[in-house]
């Protein structure tokens, strides 16, 4: 394939060919990228947008992996990932922060420097464009409740930069992001005191241990929570707590995790969400919505 020499040339070491999903994604299962390329700049951006378009290749971004289910059939074409772009900057209350940038990280550096508005997101295991894509948010805080803007740039390769009241956005979802992607964010936050910053980023990281269950690979919530009530309620009220099928489990710890207890394929985990999806809607005549991303093709 030609496309694949000219992002080796340009690449080089920063592109991989046949690159199992089970290394990039929480879930730690799911068939290979066909390319998997690492880009830093706009320029490098630029580069792979205007190839993909050019000879009409499906192009794929991915952060820390930590919302994603890959089919086990893996994915063909270009999936391009953020993690070389994780600087972050502290100026007066403003905080900037590169897309592959480690959202606990950062959510650690506003602290450390007094910042209030990220601390109740510690302990998300995304990246910062993931958490800005789909507005991550735990403990009542958002991740659209101090961003300021975003450095993007759009599938053509221009550069915009998005202020928060061009994108709409609501629970889990923010409106016309798609048609971006996202280099940076910057936030604008509260000078607090930092003992009780810190107090309150131990209490969310403490919380998260005891209620998730973080000894097994998993991808967060699975579904999103229905008005006025809670997934993993309707799942235990439905019964489903430790319901497996072959590696994947709902979790006995939390029932709103699918956890990959026993060697999972993107197989058992997407099964899985469909039979709780079943099973709560025959129960309570509510239908469930994965917040989950599934990627590429899945097999019988």
């Amino acid at each position: 394939m030609d496309y694949q020499k000219e992002l080796s040339a340009y690449f080089q070491e920063h592109c991989l060919f046949q690159e199992p999903m089970s290394r990039h994604t929480t879930y730690r299962t799911g068939g290979p990228a066909e390319t998997y390329v690492y880009p830093k700049t706009t320029e490098d951006w630029s580069f792979v947008l205007k190839l993909a378009q050019t000879e009409n290749i499906p192009l794929r971004i991915i952060g820390f992996g930590s919302n994603i289910l890959v089919g086990s059939k893996g994915l063909p074409g270009i999936t391009c990932s953020t993690k070389r772009m994780n600087l972050t900057a502290v100026k007066g209350n403003r905080l900037t922060s590169e897309a592959g940038a480690a959202l606990d990280k950062v959510c650690e550096i506003a602290v450390r420097a007094g910042l209030a508005g990220m601390e109740k997101l510690s302990g998300i295991p995304g990246s910062v464009g993931g958490a800005v894509y789909m507005n991550a948010g735990a403990f009542g805080q958002e991740t659209f409740d101090c961003l300021e803007y975003v450095e993007a740039i759009d599938l053509d390769g221009k550069p915009a930069v998005l202020l928060k009241q061009d994108l709409p956005h609501s629970y889990r979802h923010v409106q016309g992001i798609e048609d971006y992607i996202v280099l940076s964010a910057g936030f604008s936050l509260e000078k607090k005191d930092f003992a009780s910053l810190m107090e309150a980023r131990n209490s969310v990281l403490h919380k998260r241990i005891e209620k998730q269950p973080l000894d097994f690979p998993s991808a967060g919530s699975v579904f999103k929570r229905p008005a006025g009530d809670y997934a993993s309620r309707l799942i235990d009220e439905a019964g489903l707590r430790g319901l497996s099928i072959g590696g994947a489990k709902v979790s006995e710890k939390h029932a709103g995790f699918i956890v990959n207890f026993n060697h999972a394929t993107p197989e058992d985990i997407k099964n899985l969400m469909e039979e709780v999806k079943r099973q709560v809607r025959q129960k309570s005549g509510i239908e469930l919505e994965l917040e989950q991303i599934l990627w590429g093709e899945f097999g019988a």
